[in-house]
């Protein structure tokens, strides 16, 4: 069983173990009946299932509400605890409509967030270009005034959801400045003429991906979010709010290999003893625990610095992504490592854990960058004092 005694930290509160322990639950009772051969599918299934379930409406704010990313730091956690298609599935709605609820206008609100709360449209964050991942100033789709819209011209590529999201949130190039200072952030519906998904790219563990294409694709002026050049600022303010969703998703993954090798160790005799009882894997397991206890700490303070009013958590959220993710990848190879042959079979739980964990080093900001933005906060902040 999960450790749990973190929901006793001072950085959370009894309505957010509440919330833990009513998903876990939930989890229990409905994950398992989930398809997972067809990851299209399951993936409609799942964002159905967690809509029923109520646990969508943490993913988007209208007017007036405000995300708790605590709570959505512990649902990730929690999902990818039990299911990493189900945390994709959540993170994803969230992170599709998290420009919306940021600097959405009442009427983009009230038009998408009802029906992706509810699990009834799936949506995606459209910003990796094939020539500008993390180095987004770098992006090069366009889009140029046309009467009262804008066309778009451009690829998106590695979109989540891609191929079966009902709505993308895309960035693209409104020339108000060089760089960053030149993008803006439109709401296009997957059924806009001019957009077209032209791969479906495959990875470790099975997810919708893929590339997309604009070609000549009108939206109207009212699709646009926030205001012309605002783009950069918009992304990075949603990356800034997710990333620690993506460091707790990490987190969940740890925790559910190191609960695996700690039963493993338990009943797997070596030699007339348990594998527990050897000194060095003890060593591993205290490794593992005190892995999963930091991450923990950097995942809760940054989201706790969010939810008390800190007007940007950039350095914070820098910390929890690289720290979660590295550490989780250790913690996950160990498990598979203290498994034997057992952790490399196809379909056993850390080797299913030792896939899912790869990607999250990668997306929203690969860990190196991670690194650049600690070192800028730090240089920043040692200059200012």
């Amino acid at each position: 069983m999960a450790d749990r005694s973190f929901l006793d930290w001072p950085f959370l509160e009894p309505r957010h173990r509440d919330l833990a322990d009513a998903l876990d639950r939930w989890c229990g009772a409905r994950l398992g009946v989930i398809d997972h051969a067809d990851a299209d599918g399951a993936c409609r299934a799942l964002v159905g299932a967690l809509g029923e379930g109520g646990w969508l409406r943490h993913t988007g704010a209208m007017a007036g509400e405000t995300l708790d990313l605590r709570s959505l730091c512990l649902i990730r956690e929690t999902l990818a605890r039990h299911d990493g298609l189900a945390d994709f599935a959540f993170a994803m709605q969230g992170l599709g409509t998290g420009a919306i609820s940021l600097f959405g206008s009442r009427a983009q609100q009230q038009e998408w967030l009802p029906r992706t709360r509810a699990g009834q449209a799936i949506a995606a964050f459209a910003l990796t270009e094939p020539q500008a991942g993390s180095d987004v100033a770098r992006s090069t789709m366009t889009a140029e005034i046309d009467g009262d819209g804008y066309i778009l011209n451009g690829e998106k590529t590695w979109i989540s959801n891609g191929g079966i999201a009902d709505l993308y949130t895309v960035f693209a190039r409104t020339g108000e400045g060089p760089g960053a200072r030149g993008l803006s952030a439109f709401l296009v519906p997957a059924a806009t003429a001019g957009l077209e998904i032209v791969e479906r790219l495959s990875t470790l563990a099975p997810h919708p991906l893929a590339r997309l294409r604009f070609s000549g694709c009108r939206v109207p002026s009212g699709a646009m979010i926030g205001q012309p050049g605002e783009g950069f600022r918009i992304a990075m303010s949603v990356l800034d709010l997710f990333r620690p969703t993506v460091a707790a998703a990490a987190l969940g993954f740890a925790r559910r290999a190191l609960d695996e090798t700690l039963g493993r160790v338990r009943v797997r005799h070596v030699q007339g003893a348990p594998l527990a009882d050897l000194q060095m894997v003890r060593g591993h397991l205290a490794d593992m625990a005190l892995d999963v206890d930091a991450a923990a700490l950097l995942v809760y303070r940054a989201a706790w610095l969010r939810d008390s009013g800190a007007p940007r958590i950039t350095r914070e959220a820098a910390m929890a992504k690289l720290h979660a993710t590295e550490r989780a990848q250790r913690v996950i190879d160990l498990a598979v490592q203290l498994h034997g042959g057992e952790g490399v079979r196809s379909g056993a739980v850390v080797e299913r854990l030792y896939r899912e964990i790869r990607a999250l080093r990668i997306y929203e900001g690969a860990s190196d960058v991670q690194r650049v933005v600690i070192a800028r906060q730090v240089l920043a902040q040692a200059e200012g004092g």
